[in-house]
């Protein structure tokens, strides 16, 4: 099984595959230097196997790098900053 993450740019939205397959993805709107997370999605077939988890890992180390702040309206990605402090200086 292989993975892959991508930042589709055109659907503002990080998105990760298994075996070229969607398997989920971190919605965000962009705004004033800002990036609001809004929607995390897995589908059902690739639930409990992580892909949130990597998906907003990927998605907030881009943010950084991008030079963006984070809102995290999306319930997940907030819970994940929470336990992943390193991600705490990326809160707007």
């Amino acid at each position: 099984m292989t993975t892959r993450l991508e930042h589709n740019l055109g659907e503002t939205r990080y998105e990760i595959y298994s075996d070229d397959v969607l398997a989920g993805y971190a919605d965000y709107d962009e705004r004033n230097g800002m990036r609001d997370f809004n929607h995390t999605l897995t589908v059902p077939e690739f639930r409990g196997k992580g892909i949130a988890a990597q998906v907003v890992e990927f998605a907030l180390t881009s943010t950084r790098a991008d030079g963006f702040k984070v809102v995290p309206s999306c319930w997940y990605v907030e819970k994940y900053i929470a336990a992943n402090s390193e991600y705490a200086d990326l809160l707007a």
